[in-house]
């Protein structure tokens, strides 16, 4: 087993009481002193929270075919982005299925940058590299030199404004601006994985602390990963080894959104069309539980006592009570009484709507 990786901010976790747990090839803080749900709490009810995510992978495009490259290895549109705009796509190989699932995010015409799932980081960058060499254009990995941290909640712009020149009320949802975060260039988006207003950071690892402290001077809550995964499951938001893997296609995944079968040829685009047309043999759904008991993943789903598939996100969200995505056979989408087999116990639930909270994002 390799060693794990450490982030910048590895000494300020510890120092704030982090439990540090291996994550991704990282040593990464799954919560902090005062537990998850409270830093869940402070992400919902109106806080500004503070994510480390820079596991993630970030790389950078870069030449004259930066454009028919990314139309060519990525499923959505690329065309339609204009200059600072992000989109979420996904990595297919040429079975149709999941290689990772990406943001995109447009600088000019022969630059483009995109952030990929820290456990496919090393697997993305050799598809993407070698997919390179038949266009012209430079893929470089700047991971390891980037820093990449979460804002998230009702209180992020008030709580970052002071620590950069660009104008966050002027960034737009899925928007980015180029600008100085301290004394240093980065970007700053207005995404994220929790459903509330909130914006991402790049910028090299030799501002990391110093931002990280301006924003804990600032107000700021420090987040660790269950309450992480607890915001990114109310929403339904898919994740790389749960909804989606190198096992299903964007049919099964309700992924179709992103995958524009019109736009020209694509890595993948002939198996998805033959899936379409065939039909799936799984689908994602999403349920609520109206009995007692938390749905956790891999737990079996049963539809008219029959199984028919199984969880892949669950939890107990504190404001909807057990809630999960599953797949389920196509069948049973939309029919038939479900129950998840809970310790031996068939519990009642009911199909429901993403996501399963209400979003707050700034449209």
């Amino acid at each position: 087993m390799s060693k794990l990786l450490k982030t910048p901010l590895f000494d300020a976790h510890v120092a704030l009481a982090g439990k540090i747990v291996p994550f991704a090839g990282y040593e990464l803080p799954v919560q902090y002193k005062h537990g998850a749900l409270k830093e869940y709490t402070a992400v919902r009810e109106g806080e500004a929270g503070i994510f480390d995510i820079t596991h993630m992978g970030q790389v950078r495009v870069e030449g004259k075919g930066a454009l028919a490259f990314l139309q060519y290895v990525t499923t959505n549109d690329v065309s339609k982005l204009v200059n600072g705009q992000v989109q979420y796509s996904a990595l297919l190989n040429e079975q149709g299925t999941f290689i990772d699932d990406i943001t995109t995010y447009k600088i000019n015409d022969g630059s483009y940058y995109l952030c990929i799932n820290a456990a496919n980081r090393h697997k993305d960058v050799a598809h993407l590299q070698q997919e390179a060499a038949s266009f012209d254009v430079h893929v470089i990995d700047e991971s390891d030199d980037t820093t990449l941290l979460a804002l998230q909640g009702a209180k992020a712009q008030v709580t970052l404004q002071s620590l950069t020149e660009i104008d966050l009320e002027s960034i737009a949802y899925y928007k980015f601006s180029k600008g100085k975060i301290g004394n240093v260039e980065g970007i700053i988006s207005r995404t994220g994985y929790t459903g509330e207003d909130g914006f991402e950071i790049y910028i090299p690892n030799t501002i990391a602390v110093d931002v990280w402290n301006g924003l804990l001077a600032n107000g700021a809550v420090p987040i660790g990963l269950a309450a992480r995964d607890m915001l990114r499951t109310e929403m339904g938001y898919a994740l790389y080894g749960h909804e989606i893997s190198d096992r299903v296609t964007p049919v099964e995944a309700k992924l179709m959104w992103i995958t524009k079968l019109d736009k020209g040829d694509f890595i993948g685009k002939g198996a998805v069309e033959i899936r379409k047309a065939e039909g799936a043999k799984q689908r994602l759904i999403a349920l609520k539980l109206t009995g007692r008991g938390i749905p956790r993943e891999h737990y079996k789903v049963f539809v008219n006592g029959a199984e028919s598939g199984e969880i892949t996100s669950g939890m107990h969200s504190p404001m909807a009570g057990g809630v999960a995505l599953a797949y389920v056979k196509p069948e049973h989408v939309t029919e038939g009484d479900i129950t998840v087999e809970i310790r031996g116990k068939q519990v009642a639930a009911e199909r429901t709507t993403l996501p399963f909270v209400r979003s707050n994002v700034k449209k």
